[in-house]
């Protein structure tokens, strides 16, 4: 009994630690105070704010540009490295799984610094063409999607692919016709996975090293705000924040709730099948 007790208190404080903060600046984003701490009244003007400013709303509409096609262009390369690596010798392979952990783990200041030498003071690109931003986004989510795509290639049964080369199927219309369709429904995920991807809403430097100047992500432009004096904009960022993670929890609530359907539909066709 005590040691239930003490499970449920810990499980309360580290759920009460970690949504406490974001509880506030969701209360507080309803009210007319521009501090949080000090009382006010409940108001929609920081709604308002956000909904109304053309400078936010620009912000916002770059920020899921950026977003979903990166996504999109991280979900097709790290797709085709995957297949291209599982249907390697193990050599190649190995080096493939090697190189595609280190962006996983290495420190984003580095690879935002290391895309900004390369590609505008060596290549000289310009900011403004939004290469090398889109290249650095690129380069995060990739080798996500690489490690996401291996073991469901691993689940696949590879005699189909085998089948279709004994039928006289080349090894490219046997990826097409075989192993790309099984992946494709996983890739939309992918693509939705990697444009809510973090990297998106609160990477600093990887955006801040190979931006245009006159671009801004939602970090960007909130760490640029918060130094500001202009405390119209700072409050509307608390509904930004709000709404931000009103959206990220109906998501993983929908696809909760997607999930556990499925996984009833097959549970219940198994059960047919067996009888």
């Amino acid at each position: 009994m005590m040691k239930k007790i003490v499970r449920s208190s810990w499980l309360a404080l580290v759920l009460l630690f970690m949504y406490l903060p974001v509880v506030i600046l969701a209360v507080y984003s309803f009210t007319d105070t521009a501090t949080i701490g000090t009382s006010g009244h409940f108001s929609l003007q920081n709604y308002k704010t956000l909904f109304t400013t053309g400078e936010l709303l620009s912000m916002i509409g770059g920020t899921f540009a950026l977003a979903f096609g990166s996504a999109l262009i991280a979900t097709i390369l790290g797709t085709i490295g995957a297949i291209g690596a599982f249907y390697s010798k193990k050599g190649p392979r190995g080096f493939m799984d090697f190189a595609n952990q280190i962006p996983v783990v290495n420190a984003e200041v580095v690879t935002g610094f290391s895309i900004c030498v390369l590609l505008i003071v060596v290549l000289g690109l310009s900011k403004d063409s939004f290469f090398p931003l889109i290249v650095g986004h690129v380069v995060l989510e990739a080798p996500f999607v690489y490690l996401s795509v291996l073991p469901k290639l691993k689940q696949m049964d590879n005699s189909i692919y085998e089948a279709a080369l004994d039928l006289g199927a080349s090894a490219g219309l046997a990826l097409r016709k075989v192993v790309i369709p099984q992946l494709i429904p996983g890739d939309r995920v992918r693509i939705y996975c990697c444009s809510v991807h973090p990297c998106h809403w609160d990477d600093y430097f990887i955006t801040t090293y190979t931006k245009p100047s006159t671009f801004d992500t939602i970090s960007t432009y909130v760490v640029n705000a918060t130094k500001g004096s202009h405390t119209e904009i700072k409050t509307a960022l608390w509904a930004l924040s709000t709404l931000i993670f009103v959206v990220i929890v109906a998501g993983v609530l929908a696809w909760n709730l997607l999930a556990d359907r499925k996984a009833g539909a097959e549970n219940e066709r198994y059960d047919v099948i067996r009888i």
